[in-house]
């Protein structure tokens, strides 16, 4: 009997752990399915084989979309600002390690997407095909 009560609790605490995934959920910006390859050959995307820099890609997201080198990887953010509504505010632009949304100012890291107000920026997976060669997608 000891044994199955061990059991059941035990289980209970693997239910209850997360995956620890970002949640991309916002009520301000909708989910948009898309991929795009970023060729770091070219030199529109060129800076990004360097740590800290960040490009901007439009077309994509909601509002196209910011694509960062973290040095140790890439983050891709969606540049709409992720406290407003999509209609109220441009694009988010590029200011050094930040991304700064034109309505209320605010500026938020490219390294975490962390802002300091109720929701992050929105985040894009990322694969790195090879050293040139980038995948951002949804």
């Amino acid at each position: 009997m000891k044994k199955y009560f061990l059991l059941i609790i035990t289980s209970l605490f693997f239910l209850g752990c997360s995956d620890n995934e970002n949640s991309n959920k916002n009520p301000y910006l909708p989910n948009y399915s898309f991929s795009v390859d970023l060729n770091l050959n070219l030199p529109t995307y060129s800076t990004l084989k360097y740590p800290s820099n960040a490009i901007y890609y439009s077309g994509v997201g909601v509002s196209g979309i910011i694509v960062f080198n973290t040095g140790s990887g890439y983050n891709a953010f969606d540049a709409a600002c992720p406290n407003q509504e999509v209609s109220s505010c441009d694009a988010m632009t590029i200011k050094g390690v930040n991304a700064l949304c034109s309505c209320d100012k605010k500026e938020y890291s490219l390294f975490t997407g962390q802002g300091g107000m109720p929701y992050p920026l929105k985040q894009y997976r990322v694969q790195v095909i090879n050293e040139n060669l980038i995948r951002i997608y949804n």
